[in-house]
């Protein structure tokens, strides 16, 4: 049986889908209490102000981020069906509505604007995301399944560029197949046919 939210989770789960809305600066805290049914004040109890709540979310999603990964890696152990996996992932979120951008993909864009500790978070996101393609790419050339043209690292830069690339497509065309479109031909790039 799942736990029960907290006010403090309504909350994060309230700012992080304002913030995929509207970025950092596209909602207050009246926003979150109108929407989470509580005052302003109980807001500040849990977060004292927008960074802490936001480098909060941020880290939230890193965590969920990385467990999800792990998962990934237990369930699916070719890399090729991992890197399928993650884009497919997102595919899924940005068709049925449930995730249409990542978190931390968005705020990315906003870098100049965030306050430090949560300008932090983000990058730490990025590095740990493309540290894992990274490696999932390096395994899946040493295995033959992975066709590289250049450094696994540099491959896990444009695999995440093309990923997040396509997020933005999606939105700015209003089609969800988009993101399939701009996302297939990396991976048929990247596979090495069987």
């Amino acid at each position: 049986m799942p736990n029960p939210s907290t006010t403090s989770d309504d909350i994060l789960h309230c700012a992080r889908a304002l913030i995929v809305e509207g970025g950092y600066n596209g909602f207050s805290y009246a926003d979150i209490a109108k929407v989470v049914g509580i005052r302003n004040a109980s807001i500040h109890h849990h977060f004292p102000g927008k960074s802490d709540l936001v480098r909060t979310l941020v880290a939230s999603y890193r965590e969920e981020a990385e467990h999800g990964l792990a998962a990934l890696e237990q369930h699916v152990s070719d890399p090729v069906e991992q890197l399928r996996a993650y884009v497919g992932y997102w595919e899924a979120c940005i068709g049925d509505g449930t995730a249409p951008f990542c978190v931390c993909a968005l705020l990315a864009s906003q870098l100049p604007q965030l306050p430090e500790e949560v300008a932090r978070e983000v990058r730490a996101h990025f590095r740990a995301l493309a540290a894992w393609l990274s490696s999932v790419l390096e395994r899946g050339a040493k295995q033959g399944r992975v066709r590289l043209t250049a450094t696994a690292d540099v491959e896990a830069e444009i695999f995440l560029a093309t990923v997040h690339g396509a997020m933005l497509s999606a939105r700015a065309y209003g089609d969800a197949g988009m993101f399939g479109l701009v996302t297939r031909p990396m991976l048929e790039r990247l596979a090495v046919p069987q």
